[in-house]
């Protein structure tokens, strides 16, 4: 028997309306913020992500599907599922010339991503993203805003205990001069870090205080790194930017923390990086996640262009809400008369219900039994039924019945 590939999954029917809930209530809260929908391929040119998500990343490095295909345009030649769908976004930004539209430019997008890891519970190699995404806006407001819609979003998803966590990663200037510190002072330890973290040494030390390694943890614990890593070392400029965005979120209600180990896994970042946790979760808290990246329009072709987003695994998302039970038909015709119950049920969708009827045309026991744990009610359709022409509509849950005409059901 052919089974669905390791890190994929069905979503079956008993799944499908938790997943539609999800998505209705995404659509409904970021159309009402005036996002609109953007629905992009799920495979780019390879080169997009390397340059777009950066090639110290571990997506870059270890997790991308990507096919050479062959082609005579050296563009086409290696192409990429999507691992991520930001770098996906802008690049539709620069081709549609959305640079010559009124600011802000908002998007928001629901889709699947591709991603090589070990599958476990919440995390597939196929997997689906929700993510928002603000275009042209530089005042922290719109750092504030994106943050306060994460939050808005889960919660009215049901989530409980949630907070944002927070930091500034800088600008380039002030975060280069970080980078540099970071290093001098991690030299002496290099080669007690893990693999990752040596590639990262010379890549991106920032990415070394995102590693999950409990060896490099507790190298970073250290008296002398933790008050290099725990340094105010943004500039004037970048200090003002992360203070409006804590006054605007303290003007929104927002629950938030500042945590100056979070810098997110993906290299684009600049100023604002969030993360949505729950204390509710335990240790796997983070459930949405994002921030600034003012130099990635620029970066892949665009104009420059401030922009700040963020994204969240549905799958994980899944499993932390309320499941939606399936609902029942509005009606289940019995009869033996199969023309009249085709008849019938044809009618009744016709005027927007839910209706079936039973295809192998059994005993009225059985297809009231079927009627019983599959609507809320039963038309029945007999031969008294036909020469007095009603319908007896039974209420499956009280067991009430009723002789109707066709236009009183």
């Amino acid at each position: 028997m052919i089974k669905a590939q390791r890190g994929t999954k069905d979503i079956l029917p008993e799944n499908i309306l938790t997943w539609q809930r999800i998505e209705k209530t995404a659509r409904e809260l970021f159309q009402r913020a005036n996002y609109k929908e953007i629905r992009t391929p799920i495979f780019e040119a390879t080169e997009l992500f390397k340059r777009g998500v950066g090639d110290s990343t571990d997506i870059v490095n270890k997790e991308m599907y990507t096919f050479s295909v062959g082609g005579q345009n050296k563009d086409e030649s290696s192409i990429t599922l999507r691992p991520e769908n930001t770098a996906g976004v802008v690049r539709a930004f620069i081709e549609h010339g959305f640079s010559r539209a009124s600011v802000p430019v908002k998007f928001w997008y629901f889709g699947p991503m591709f991603r090589y890891e070990r599958p476990q519970k919440g995390r597939q190699r196929q997997f689906h993203q929700i993510g928002v995404e603000m275009f042209g806006v530089n005042d922290p407001s719109a750092d504030a805003e994106v943050i306060a819609l994460a939050l808005k979003f889960l919660s009215e998803m049901g989530l409980k205990e949630l907070v944002a966590e927070v930091n500034s990663l800088g600008c380039t200037k002030c975060r280069d001069e970080y980078k540099n510190r970071i290093k001098e002072v991690l030299k002496p330890y290099l080669d007690n870090l893990c693999e990752d973290c040596k590639v990262r040494y010379e890549k991106n030390p920032l990415r070394m205080l995102d590693c999950k390694n409990e060896s490099c943890a507790k190298i970073f614990e250290n008296d002398e790194i933790k008050r290099v890593i725990l340094s105010d070392f943004i500039c004037e400029e970048c200090l003002e930017h992360y203070n409006s965005v804590k006054k605007y979120l303290d003007v929104l209600g927002v629950k938030y923390k500042e945590n100056k180990m979070l810098v997110r896994g993906l290299d684009y970042y600049n100023r604002t990086v969030f993360e949505i946790k729950s204390d509710a979760l335990g240790s796997q808290s983070a459930v949405a996640g994002g921030g600034r990246y003012d130099g990635l329009v620029e970066m892949l072709g665009g104009e420059k262009t401030p922009a700040v987003g963020f994204a969240l695994g549905v799958e994980r998302l899944y499993e932390l809400v309320e499941h939606t039970e399936e609902q029942k038909l509005d009606y289940f015709v019995v009869s033996n008369l199969q023309d009249k119950a085709m008849e019938t049920v044809q009618c009744l969708r016709d005027m927007g219900k839910s209706a079936d009827f039973d295809f192998q045309n059994r005993k009225f026991g059985k297809q009231l039994e079927k009627a019983g744990k599959t609507a809320k009610m039963a038309v029945i359709i007999g031969e008294d039924e036909v020469a007095g022409e009603y319908y007896t509509v039974k209420n499956l849950e009280t067991g009430e019945q009723k002789k109707l005409k066709l236009s009183e059901l």
